[in-house]
């Protein structure tokens, strides 16, 4: 394996390297993301009232929702055909689906609000701000990945730093109340739609219409890959609500507070496998570039798993004296973090392989065997069963991961 860089001229010489450049990248800007996802809400909570701010999450939350079940997969497909296809027929093509069918799911989320969530019924007022919000969202969205295709990850940080305009937007819109906030975020949106397209445009490609051939061709890989991201999604939204159900709302804000500071260790392998993907995707040497992509992982999860487990008491503290009864919850998915990596690795395997069926059956076993394990092991350990179930589900997984990139890569 190759060594992670030691000194600054090493860590110099690894940018210039695209697997490393990308991954650096996508970890800051994920970094960035979290950072000023936090200041966001705590700002808002001091500033607005506390009905507002729940409201507003809703709203925030429920666009979310609608941008993930609108991706169709497109989102993988840019990365995977961006080297052989005409990028802007590519780019075109995915934006004009995904765009199409989240107006649908808007529209159709704003006519039956009062059904599905009686409490944002006030949705109905500013339907038009909250399709445009939604529509620039998608668009941003998918701009970033061809960025991170193209191999210019900086921009996609750039782009995080656009995202953190809502900062400056958020305090003068106070008087808007809920609106105010949900209006910060999504004007923060269209700020950086605007950039990201002039930057799109600087690259060399341009939005250009409906392609039906790359549309047909590319079915399959983004179908796979939709099933399977909302197979992976479908456990980080449902757990919580599993904890809440059995445990108690005590148990299930330790539970959130846990999972959202491993959450950090978890980007390190994510943000790899996405660079891996790429490189796969360029016709780069993949058995290389999967033993780098391992060495970086853990050279970088090793000691933040250490670091962790030193302050994480006192990061917990820092949240609130109630939350360090979590510590060993957050050691316990510390540890998992090991073992998420290899699924992770094969995962991006299987995309640039075109391994579809192996990449949705991997990740169906992930969902059963995770929420059926986690639902096991709470009657019986408590909080602390969930993180058994996340050890337990991606250490069988790794297991048959490595056993698997032994024979292929090693022997």
């Amino acid at each position: 394996m190759h060594a992670f860089p030691k000194s600054p001229i090493e860590l110099k010489t690894y940018l210039v390297d695209p697997l490393y450049r990308n991954t650096f990248f996508i970890i800051i800007t994920s970094i960035s993301s979290a950072g000023f996802g936090f200041i966001f809400w705590m700002l808002a909570a001091r500033f607005y009232p506390q009905e507002d701010v729940g409201v507003a999450t809703a709203l925030i939350s429920s666009m979310g929702m609608l941008i993930l079940l609108s991706k169709l997969g497109f989102d993988q497909s840019i990365i995977r055909f961006f080297p052989t296809r005409d990028k802007s027929r590519v780019l075109g093509t995915a934006i004009t689906v995904t765009t199409l069918f989240g107006l649908v799911l808007g529209v159709l989320f704003i006519a039956t609000v009062d059904i599905w969530s009686p409490g944002l019924h006030q949705v109905k007022d500013y339907a038009l701000l909250y399709i445009a919000f939604l529509i620039a969202n998608s668009v941003t969205a998918f701009i970033g990945a061809a960025f991170v295709a193209l191999r210019k990850s900086e921009f996609y940080f750039l782009q995080s730093l656009l995202f953190g305009s809502r900062l400056l937007i958020l305090i003068p819109l106070v008087f808007l109340g809920a609106l105010g906030i949900f209006s910060s975020l999504g004007l923060s949106f269209i700020i950086a739609l605007i950039v990201s397209v002039f930057l799109l445009y600087r690259s060399g490609i341009h939005l250009s219409g409906l392609d039906q051939e790359f549309l047909l061709d590319s079915f399959r890989f983004s179908a796979g890959n939709y099933i399977s991201g909302l197979l992976i999604a479908a456990p980080s939204t449902i757990l919580p609500i599993l904890v809440l159900n059995i445990l108690g709302a005590e148990q299930a804000a330790q539970y959130f507070i846990a999972y959202a500071i491993v959450m950090f260790l978890f980007l390190i392998p994510t943000s790899f496998t996405t660079s891996l993907f790429v490189e796969g995707s360029h016709g780069e040497a993949l058995k290389r570039n999967v033993l780098k992509s391992l060495a970086g992982i853990f050279a970088l999860l090793v000691p933040a798993v250490v670091g962790l487990f030193v302050f994480g008491e006192y990061i917990l503290g820092l949240i609130g004296p109630d939350y360090v009864a979590g510590l060993e919850l957050v050691k316990v998915l510390a540890i998992s973090s090991f073992f998420f990596s290899f699924s992770e690795v094969f995962i991006a395997i299987k995309k640039v392989q075109y391994g579809l069926k192996s990449l949705i059956v991997i990740s169906a076993i992930i969902f059963i065997l995770l929420l059926g394990s986690s639902y096991a092991l709470m009657l019986q350990f408590g909080i602390l069963g969930v993180g058994y179930a996340w050890i337990l589900t991606y250490a069988s997984i790794g297991i048959v991961v490595v056993l698997s990139m032994a024979r292929r890569y090693v022997l």
